[in-house]
């Protein structure tokens, strides 16, 4: 397939995904690659195909004594450079081609074999600091084009309809969009309505929401966008995580973080979160699986140049 946004930094995964020898597949572009990390937090990537049967190597094993993925059709082993492994001596050539990988503060990006277009954003640092990481929610595959995947969470008006048994939005207001290049910034002013007792069984986190909050949203063009908001436990903060895994295939995962009012309250507002995010991520996914294809809008909300400034970046890229 024709590479989407080549040059562009994508975040693949974070270090809690992989966890310890265990091969992780990722879809980047069309391509299948496999990953892994080792007891000292070292991360490798390769191409997923095996080169000698093609089998998937991570359907294989990790040969933690020595770093290696093994084949699960020959139990051939390739090193983190590609190289085969046999009987204590090591190929001078890579078989296979490891995928670079850039690891900052336990975020794996990839540029996916391209040359770097622009860096990878220090985004997640600076809006994260202070905060402690809860986990990662809503991993999932999405039926649906990355223009269509990444235009949902630039929309400011899909809360009162996508969200509405979530969160109840009466009211929503755009005081601050502010843009810069790849990044923007976004101040989301919404009212609630009146939680129901259903309400507060699917989401007991929503007692805690106030009738009127603010949201602010970063966005790192085209890999990220980040929530954050004040509830009564603390600050919650979401880092949504997309990148295409085909050309009508995207993936998304959100790093989630908190700032406890209180340290008893943490494991509380991880529950709770976490299930609130997976909730939201399937709904979004439901919104863009179940639309037709896109034809010429006939009605225009407000701030919707918010999402045509996405849009812009992607066609002009």
């Amino acid at each position: 397939m024709e590479s989407i946004l080549p040059g562009a930094p994508w975040l693949i995964a974070h270090r809690s995904m992989l966890g310890i020898n265990k091969p992780y597949k990722v879809t980047l572009n069309g391509k299948d690659y496999v990953l892994w990390q080792n007891q000292q937090g070292e991360v490798f990537a390769l191409d997923n195909i095996c080169p000698h049967m093609q089998a998937p190597l991570s359907d294989g094993w990790i040969c933690s004594d020595r770093d290696t993925i093994a084949c699960p059709f020959h139990a051939l082993e390739f090193d983190g450079r590609g190289r085969l492994h046999n009987a204590d001596k090591v190929g001078s050539q890579p078989l296979t081609s490891p995928l670079e990988l850039v690891i900052q503060d336990d975020c794996i990006w990839t540029y996916g074999g391209y040359p770097p277009k622009i860096p990878v954003p220090d985004l997640i640092s600076k809006v994260s600091t202070g905060m402690s990481f809860l986990g990662v929610a809503g991993e999932k595959s999405i039926r649906g084009t990355f223009l269509d995947s990444i235009s949902i969470n630039y929309d400011y008006n899909h809360q009162s309809g996508t969200h509405r048994d979530l969160f109840g939005i009466k009211a929503n207001r755009i005081p601050v969009f502010e843009h810069d290049g790849y990044w923007a910034k976004v101040v989301q002013e919404l009212d609630r309505e009146d939680s129901t007792w259903n309400d507060i069984l699917r989401n007991p986190v929503i007692l805690t929401a106030p009738k009127t909050y603010t949201g602010t949203l970063e966005y790192a063009f085209p890999a990220l966008t980040t929530f954050r908001t004040d509830f009564a436990l603390g600050e919650i903060l979401q880092v949504h995580a997309l990148y295409p895994e085909t050309a009508t295939k995207t993936k998304t995962f959100v790093l989630v973080f908190s700032q406890p009012k209180h340290p008893i309250l943490q494991p509380l507002m991880g529950r709770f979160v976490l299930d609130a995010v997976e909730t939201v991520i399937e709904q979004d996914t439901r919104a863009i699986e179940t639309s037709y294809p896109r034809q010429p809008a006939k009605i225009r909300l407000p701030n919707e140049e918010i999402m045509f400034h996405a849009q812009k970046l992607y066609r002009d890229w």
